[in-house]
């Protein structure tokens, strides 16, 4: 329940999209690989999604868990505009099923009572240019299940000159995807293992959507792509596992595409495995630069090594990382080693911005 006791937003009746009509009366949810089947008044695996009336609502059009500036590589993304702030914000439920959720009281959640800020899309725009944070994040539980209000956001975004950046798992349809990251100017997804097991037994999904989902963001838009792994010890960090991650990378979506290593910690309805060490994150960075990826880092520790970006040419650093913290900027204004001007892969202003490493909680009222 809501500790303040700030009164929940009403549920929101915003009409649905990707859905169909069956012969038996039910609506199926063409919106991910779930293809929920819902009876008048069910809910979809992610909760927000209802059949109401013959038709698909989004209860959750217009309702947040809560607005906050963060640091951009808290996304995380390392190559996408860095020192800047982001406003990010998130609403509830999940189509995925993780029993090791890192958010779980807010993507696993069915109390609509988290949900205490109204926004509109224009008003999120608004709020991101008084706060002058020049990009807007739909984070903490996944995008994908609120699409159609966080693509509304993000076209009012882009007419204020507001980036817009979705982090996500990726299980998502075609159709749906096409339309989702033709409006997203970058994107951190979730590759969560590269097994179809761990996917089936740990997620309630599938691996092949998701891979699905990074090339075509990589191959087919102009969004910025990073990826993020989560490390649970004994269940997604063996060597080989790793090495087929990695290569799967390098040989689908290219060498530059970096890979965020994160420590897991136990959570939610898995704590069975125990904490990350930092040395199982070192292992995976080395085994995925050796497979050939240029950009590999470390998540949720404090490893400058692992959060440095090095020049893929002559190997210089050019950011140097402490946790969310730029220690050393030396790109050009046009984004290229002063050394020996090799153009990194990103998206990168005239100099990194100094927002350091806070987080501040901003109330966007109705």
């Amino acid at each position: 329940m809501n500790p303040d006791h700030t009164p929940a937003v009403a549920e929101s009746a915003h009409p649905g999209r990707w859905w169909h009509a069956l012969e038996d009366g039910r609506l199926q949810c063409d919106l991910c690989p779930r293809d929920c089947r819902l009876h008048e008044g069910q809910r979809g695996a992610c909760f927000v999604r209802q059949a109401r009336d013959g038709a698909m609502i989004l209860t959750t059009y217009g309702r947040s868990s809560g607005f906050c500036l963060d640091p951009v590589e808290k996304k995380p993304l390392n190559h996408f505009h860095p020192g800047t702030p982001i406003l990010s914000f998130g609403t509830a439920g999940c189509n995925l099923a993780c029993k090791f959720c890192q958010n779980w009281d807010i993507s696993k959640s069915r109390d609509m009572d988290r949900l205490m800020d109204a926004a509109s899309p224009a008003a999120i725009a608004a709020a991101a240019l008084r706060l002058e944070a020049p990009a807007v994040a739909f984070t903490y539980n996944d995008p994908v299940i609120f699409a159609e209000y966080a693509m509304d956001t993000a076209l009012a975004c882009r007419e204020a000159g507001i980036r817009s950046v979705a982090v996500t798992a990726g299980y998502i349809h075609a159709e749906p995807r096409r339309e989702f990251f033709a409006l997203m100017d970058a994107a951190n997804v979730d590759l969560k293992a590269f097994t179809e097991d761990f996917y089936v037994k740990l997620c309630g999904g599938h691996l092949q959507p998701v891979l699905d989902t990074l090339a075509h963001i990589h191959h087919l838009t102009d969004c910025w792509l990073e990826i993020t792994t989560l490390l649970i010890p004994g269940h997604n960090d063996s060597d080989r596992e790793i090495a087929q991650l990695a290569g799967w990378i390098e040989r689908e979506l290219g060498p530059e595409v970096p890979l965020h290593f994160s420590a897991y910690h136990p959570d939610w309805k898995f704590l069975e495995a125990p904490e990350t060490p930092p040395a199982t994150l070192s292992r995976a960075r080395r085994i995925a630069r050796d497979a050939g990826l240029h950009f590999v880092y470390t998540g949720n520790v404090h490893d400058t090594a692992g959060g440095t970006t090095d020049c893929p040419r002559c190997h210089a650093p050019l950011i140097v990382r402490d946790w969310y913290t730029l220690k050393q900027y030396r790109l050009t204004a046009s984004g290229a080693c002063p050394d020996c001007g090799h153009q990194l892969a990103g998206r990168f202003g005239p100099g990194p911005g100094d927002f350091g490493a806070r987080r501040q909680p901003v109330r966007l009222g109705t």
